[in-house]
């Protein structure tokens, strides 16, 4: 059992996540790989499109790290500053981490068809953005919340007990308005209340709230925490969410997948954790983190995340080349080879791609979480919406908790 145990805290380590996907990556530099070939000849012209990209947004290259706090528009920031008015700046950024929680973990893709009105406004968005904005207006109408007079918070009770008709409200999903997922995320939020309430140490007692993992990690850590270390509490606190997934020694892995060139030894041979949700998350939480006075080093230790902008930026440039019609003609599920080939190789790719990156922008500093933001995931929307009106290269039938 202790192997096993040994093997999970190794899964949930950044250094893991490259590990493996560096094992794919060489496999495929060996012409080993099944779905996959690779022609590093083309990467310079992504670290061109990257760069071009990222001066076109960010002229002055003061470029924030990639987290779900870019895709609020500033008349939400504002309502979320109004509403915080006056409170301490711990409450303030307990609020925030509640919000990043459950915004984030709504965040997997939307698929095409979907759209978001917010009302009284009336602004149409989509994907990303628009999950963004339907979690929010949730989260300020008090859908994440089981006190009627405190609406902008979350806790276990009120999540335990949403259902997938409140939250499909919520999304404003309808026959004519479909959305991949509806139900795999509302049960994700439902077990999201579980682990609230079952880890008092990182979440508090009563409210069993996100935002009190800004007090366990100051209990541990005073002032200063490595960001490897928000990861893991993140990996252990909400670990149990991750319903059907692969098991180790009766922890659950969450998004840890098997590919046969994953090398490794022991009980996690084989094994190639991506964590793309949970890093997506601790990159959200930096800022709020930042806000109740907890500084976050060694962020460059977390990986880039695998998903499908990133990972279609590399088939969109040629970097990643398909070996056979299936891998862009049939519907995949995220367990399936090819997609965790995909994936592997968009995170070891990412490494490879970001100091082509900083030595064009002359930005050796540049973080790699601003090179996701600047940057990548918006180079692989840009080429996507240019060649399949924005839809992912590769096909995966989601359900709604993986990338």
């Amino acid at each position: 059992m202790s192997a096993g145990r040994d093997a999970v805290a190794h899964l949930r380590t950044p250094e893991a996540i490259r590990e493996r996907a560096g094992a794919v990556l060489a496999r495929g530099l060996e012409d080993g790989l099944t779905h996959f070939r690779i022609d590093l000849s083309r990467l310079a012209a992504a670290a061109d499109l990257v760069a071009a990209v990222t001066r076109e947004h960010h002229p002055d290259l003061r470029v924030p790290p990639h987290s779900r706090w870019r895709h609020f528009a500033p008349r939400h920031l504002a309502e979320l500053e109004r509403a915080l008015a006056g409170r301490p700046p711990d409450e303030r950024a307990r609020v925030r981490i509640d919000l990043a929680v459950t915004s984030v973990l709504l965040d997997a893709g939307a698929g095409p068809g979907w759209r978001y009105v917010e009302p009284v406004t009336g602004v149409e968005s989509r994907r990303s953005e628009g999950l963004a904005v339907a979690s929010f207006r949730l989260f300020a109408e008090g859908a994440f919340s089981a006190e009627p007079g405190a609406p902008w918070r979350t806790d276990a009770a009120a999540l335990e007990r949403l259902d997938d008709d409140r939250l499909a409200r919520g999304l404003q999903v309808s026959a004519t308005n479909p959305l991949t997922g509806l139900a795999g995320r509302a049960a994700l939020l439902r077990r999201l209340g579980g682990a609230l309430a079952e880890h008092a140490d990182l979440f508090g007692k009563p409210e069993s709230r996100p935002g009190h993992l800004l007090d366990a990690l100051r209990a541990s850590f005073g002032d200063r925490v490595e960001a490897a270390e928000v990861l893991r509490r993140v990996l252990e606190g909400f670990g149990s969410i991750w319903s059907g997934r692969l098991a180790l020694a009766g922890v659950n892995l969450g998004d840890v997948w098997r590919h046969p060139a994953a090398g490794g030894t022991g009980p996690g041979a084989g094994l190639v954790p991506l964590h793309k949700l949970s890093q997506w998350l601790t990159y959200s939480l930096l800022e709020p983190l930042a806000e109740g006075g907890l500084r976050v080093e060694g962020i460059d230790r977390l990986t880039g995340l695998a998903e499908y902008r990133n990972g279609g930026l590399f088939i969109d440039t040629g970097v990643l080349v398909p070996r056979h019609e299936a891998v862009v003609r049939e519907v995949h599920r995220p367990g399936d080879e090819v997609v965790v080939e995909w994936r592997a190789l968009t995170v070891a790719l990412l490494d490879r791609l970001a100091p082509l990156v900083r030595a064009r922008l002359g930005a050796a500093d540049l973080s790699l979480a601003s090179i996701l933001e600047g940057g990548t995931w918006t180079a692989g929307r840009r080429l996507a919406d240019e060649r399949r009106g924005g839809a992912s290269p590769i096909r995966v039938d989601s359900d709604g908790t993986v990338m």
